[in-house]
């Protein structure tokens, strides 16, 4: 009976929000406009569909009774709550940070939610690279040297363990993990800042808003920690004992390269940014919008499987749309690593890729990138719902 009351109560603030001309009956372009507040918007049509979900009586109009009645033992009684299961979450981690951050609502960030979620996010992150590491090494070994297609992969990585011992898989791992926590934090504080700075006079961010600020935070993000960026790359190509750690690292490229060095390949980074996360976001709101259309009957929760599908679907057409760039930037960045290779600018290494090696050589060391995507998505999901319990969120 308790439950009830309560939830009748907030079906009933629920209810009345929705009623703008307060006539006790709930209209189609009433759930537009409630819907567009929240900065979606769906068409004349769709907002029909929902409205019938709920019409008990075919008035094309939704009373107070057949509210409650529909929403009586549906635990959602906040509109912020059904749009929570379709929240494009970057929990899955990749490898690849160039995704739009996540979106916390003010409750959340309120109690403080956010905060362990980003916790949660960044051990997910950190064990899933770890678990990846030598697929991410051997990765960056034929981008900067050049090994021919996925039959080679095995040979690459016995030539790696050959060269420096099992442990050389995870070289250049320590500084990949170090930099989520700088990485996220500042994606984090950076977002909130841009979407002040877009957001419309009712404080809501549109799609297009929301990508540009987005965009924007991983750029700010990127600009932060490219340093380490680069360190990442130059320990993964090094020879063995050719830096004893990060620090040496970064004091050798200091000493013989100067402070520039560390923004080797900058500009493909940060133009790699925009055709990622646009492509992430819109494949990802295609997916899911194909998903709510042909399946939502019952819930609008579709369960983890479809989310990691469709999450994991966007983030790799992401990856493939914009692998050219990120080969760019890792040939520039280990380029003075590499004894005798000329000093090239973007274009010139743009140009003699595509000269030597054609168009595909654009992509050399995608087979063992998506080789780890699985493993990725798998471990960082499980990683993160097992922090999620330990930190009661």
């Amino acid at each position: 009976m308790k439950y009830l009351e309560d939830h009748e109560k907030k079906m009933r603030i629920a209810f009345t929000s929705l009623d703008k001309n307060k006539d006790g009956k709930i209209e189609s372009s009433e759930i537009m406009n409630s819907l567009k507040a929240l900065g979606i918007n769906i068409s004349s049509d769709h907002a029909e569909k929902i409205l019938k979900s709920m019409d008990a009586d075919g008035t094309l109009t939704v009373d107070w009774n057949e509210w409650r009645d529909h929403f009586l033992f549906n635990p959602a009684d906040d509109i912020q709550e059904i749009i929570r299961y379709w929240k494009h979450s970057t929990v899955l981690d990749i490898g690849d940070s160039l995704t739009i951050p996540d979106e916390f609502t003010e409750e959340e960030k309120k109690t403080g939610q956010w905060w362990k979620q980003l916790l949660a996010g960044g051990m997910a992150g950190a064990v899933s690279r770890t678990g990846t590491a030598p697929l991410d090494r051997l990765k960056v070994m034929m981008q900067v040297h050049g090994s021919k297609g996925g039959s080679n992969m095995l040979g690459g990585l016995k030539q790696m363990v050959k060269e420096g011992g099992i442990r050389s898989l995870w070289r250049g791992n320590g500084v990949n993990v170090i930099k989520i926590a700088p990485e996220t934090a500042m994606k984090f504080y950076a977002y909130e800042q841009y979407k002040k700075i877009f957001s419309s006079r009712s404080g809501k961010l549109g799609t297009a808003e929301r990508f540009i600020a987005g965009s924007l935070a991983g750029a700010t993000a990127q600009t932060s920690i490219y340093p380490m960026e680069v360190m990442k790359t130059r320990l993964a190509v090094a020879r063995t004992g050719q830096y004893t750690g990060m620090f040496d690292c970064a004091k050798q490229i200091l000493r013989k390269e100067g402070v520039r060095a560390f923004y080797k390949g900058y500009i493909p980074n940060i133009l790699g940014i925009i055709p990622y996360a646009g492509i992430d976001l819109a494949i990802y709101e295609t997916l899911k919008n194909a998903w709510l259309q042909k399946y939502a009957t019952d819930s609008a929760n579709p369960g983890v499987l479809v989310l990691l599908g469709c999450g994991t679907a966007s983030s790799t057409c992401g990856q493939l749309a914009s692998y050219p760039l990120a080969l760019i930037r890792t040939r520039m960045q280990a380029q003075a690593s590499i004894e005798g290779a000329p000093q090239l600018s973007m274009g010139g290494l743009f140009r003699k890729i595509v000269a030597k090696e054609g168009f595909l050589g654009l992509y050399r060391g995608i087979a063992p990138n998506f080789l780890k995507v699985l493993p990725a998505v798998s471990i960082s999901y499980v990683v993160y719902e097992k922090m999620k319990e330990q930190l009661g969120i």
